[in-house]
């Protein structure tokens, strides 16, 4: 089971990468698809109006810990 430890924004702030616990970074397609087999814990799949799939945290009621508020990827 893996952590998201860090996200990468793009010009427009929307996160394209997450860092896993392990150092790992993964594109936002790869950390959806191994939200969706349960590998990633403390998020959940969803899916935008226009859409399109996202991760989103798990409501624990930190905001430290919601994926805009992580540490950005260098």
């Amino acid at each position: 089971m893996y952590r998201i430890t860090g996200v990468k924004h793009d010009e427009k702030g929307e996160i394209i990468a997450y860092r896993l616990d392990n150092g790992q970074i993964i594109s936002k397609e790869e950390g959806i698809r191994l939200a969706s087999e349960g590998q990633i814990e403390g998020v959940r799949v969803g899916t935008s109006k226009k859409g399109e799939k996202y991760l989103r945290s798990l409501p624990d009621g930190k905001d430290e810990n919601n994926l805009d508020n992580l540490p950005e990827i260098q």
